[in-house]
């Protein structure tokens, strides 16, 4: 069913939609509807209140320095690394290097083990949940995403103030936090 719709514009929306609608080559009905249903997929975003994690995935994308990555792909790549057993030496020695590398990154942005690890989680790679006193339940969706990333998290973390110590279950483990205060 389709419904007629009179929508009186401003200057500003009239030269808008002559803009999407030479750039699109599509009919000015086709361009109104996707733009509505663009606009309610997006109204926290569209209404000038974006939320902190699309603000975060924002800055993330737009510094070139991400990708979106689709987790099946992310499964397929660690497993084929696991191909055989264990990860490919190249493959470690490459992962070390990227993890040394945020050593360094992570001990000026964060002070605790927490704020990484929250950090992480909002990259989609864990779950984590806070039990106070530097003590962290971590999830991970597979074993080899969880043995990646706690290796990651062992070397990104050696330059933060407090030592910390990794007890390992299959899928999870519990992450604690020293410091030596």
């Amino acid at each position: 069913m389709t419904r007629r719709v009179t929508v009186s514009l401003d200057d500003d929306s009239a030269t808008a939609l002559e803009t999407l609608l030479a750039e699109t080559g599509e009919g000015q009905s086709e361009v109104v509807r996707r733009a509505l249903t663009f606009y309610a997929a997006n109204l926290e975003a569209a209404s000038g209140k974006p939320s902190e994690n699309l603000e975060q995935y924002y800055k993330m994308l737009s510094s070139g320095e991400h990708v979106l990555l689709d987790i099946d792909f992310l499964h397929a790549f660690l497993e084929h690394c696991y191909a055989g057993g264990d990860p490919d030496p190249e493959f470690v020695a490459a992962a070390d290097r990227v993890s040394d590398y945020h050593a360094r990154e992570y001990a000026e942005r964060f002070d605790e083990v927490g704020e990484i690890l929250e950090w992480l989680s909002f990259c989609g790679f864990l779950e984590v949940r806070c039990e106070g006193d530097g003590v962290y339940h971590v999830v991970f969706p597979s074993e080899p995403i969880r043995w990646f990333m706690t290796r990651f998290i062992e070397r990104s973390t050696v330059d933060l103030p407090a030592e910390i110590e990794i007890d390992q279950g299959v899928s999870k483990v519990i992450v604690t936090e020293r410091t030596d205060d």
